[in-house]
């Protein structure tokens, strides 16, 4: 095994398998619990909409792959609903099942210096996600753009309890780049190094994989990589991965703008 393919294995087990098409139906939410499951090994989660939480747990449930998370997303994907509606999704998607709460900053209210109800989006998110349930907080890197505010959303995330800092919802222009996840990842060195991080929107390739992992392990080590700490949310990635376990290249054909 090559060190693209010894990172490629790595990189399988930190996916969050993703579908959030507006268009997505039960069956393809169970197309996609199918794919969750590769010969050389499981990803870490599935990622859908609220909708469908129910559906992959029990796809999931009964492909046997019981340690496979259900994430879903919340305040998606544009970070301007009402607190009132961020509880809501968050406390029917944790009652129909879902392991983990990816919740959108209401990052234009961050910009506008809006502090307050961002902090109150993430402190009562963080209550309903108490237990075992994750709360992941995208911050929307591309659309912050300055380094100084991706690093100061980073920071006020980690000092608001969240478990991950995560890039992007995959929606808009600019997504997860190497430049932002290192602003990021320095943050939670400096901050809090039990925090995890999650790239988003735009990891299509096993060497795309690579190039963060390599980033995060300069950064935090290779012990601190793990499912409970790193995480990739693409939906494209896993064909080239396992294309590349393979030892060919992927043509994936099936890949949503996630």
């Amino acid at each position: 095994m090559n060190e693209l393919q010894r990172y490629a294995k790595q990189a399988l087990s930190l996916i969050d398998l993703t579908s959030l098409n507006l268009d997505d139906t039960e069956q393809d939410i169970i197309k996609l619990c199918h794919k969750a499951q590769t010969p050389y090994g499981h990803v870490a989660a599935v990622c859908v909409y609220p909708q469908f939480v129910s559906v992959a747990r029990r796809s999931l449930n009964d492909l046997g792959l019981e340690n496979v998370k259900v994430a879903t997303v919340t305040n998606f994907s544009h970070g301007t609903d009402s607190i009132d509606e961020v509880i809501a999704q968050t406390e029917q998607a944790i009652n129909d099942g879902a392991d983990e709460i990816d919740v959108v900053l209401p990052y234009q209210a961050f910009t506008n210096g809006d502090l307050d109800h961002c902090e109150q989006v993430l402190i009562e998110s963080k209550k309903r996600c108490n237990g075992p349930t994750l709360l992941k907080v995208i911050i929307e890197s591309g659309e912050l753009a300055e380094p100084n505010l991706i690093k100061a959303a980073s920071e006020f995330c980690i000092d608001c309890g969240t478990d991950f800092i995560k890039t992007s919802t995959g929606k808009v222009k600019v997504n997860a780049t190497l430049e932002s996840a290192e602003i990021m990842l320095t943050a939670i060195v400096e901050n809090d190094t039990k925090v995890g991080f999650k790239a988003a929107g735009g990891i299509r390739t096993a060497v795309d994989a690579m190039a963060y992992l390599k980033l995060a392990e300069n950064l935090l080590g290779k012990e601190w990589i793990s499912p409970m700490q790193f995480r990739f949310g693409a939906s494209g990635l896993l064909a080239d991965i396992v294309a590349t376990l393979n030892g060919d290249t992927a043509k994936d054909t099936n890949s949503s703008n996630y």
